[in-house]
């Protein structure tokens, strides 16, 4: 029988994450699972360049600023999976995390970290390459995951 104790859905706020978020709060719900919610931010300059530095010096207060940052971004999309979630028994956690080499990195690394049974992303996120038939971070998650993944068009 198949085990999915903890399901985790990636969230950027595109159309296809919240889809992915919709198939994951099904699939929660069969299995009686854990859905967990996260969203990456990365910082393609690094952190090393993050402007609230006078000094240019990574400090853990500009840490703390950048991943709350995100977490505002985020929350408006935590809180409609919360919604959708409601009416159900679905213990539901939401992140927001940090990437500061690769997004896909960041979620491989979550997902083994947290004991992730099962990935579900979204074909594409917000990037404006639509001609791409699958996104660069849902190739990547599909190729490195140690755990099965669902890629929702």
């Amino acid at each position: 029988m198949i085990r999915l104790k903890r399901i985790l859905v990636t969230i950027d706020g595109s159309t296809q994450s919240m889809k992915a978020a919709d198939y994951a709060i099904d699939i929660a719900q069969k299995y009686d699972s854990e859905l967990i919610a996260l969203h990456v931010l990365y910082s393609n300059k690094g952190f090393a360049f993050y402007t609230e530095t006078a000094t240019g010096l990574v400090t853990p207060s500009s840490i703390n600023d950048l991943k709350e940052e995100a977490k505002e971004e985020a929350e408006k999309w935590f809180d409609e999976i919360r919604k959708k979630c409601a009416n159900t028994n679905l213990q539901v956690k939401t992140e927001a995390i940090i990437a500061p080499i690769s997004i896909v990195e960041a979620i491989i690394s979550y997902s083994e970290n947290e004991n992730i049974d099962l990935i579900v992303i979204g074909s594409r996120g917000r990037s404006a390459f639509k001609k791409l038939i699958l996104g660069s971070s849902a190739s990547g998650i599909m190729t490195y995951a140690h755990c099965p993944v669902m890629i929702v068009k």
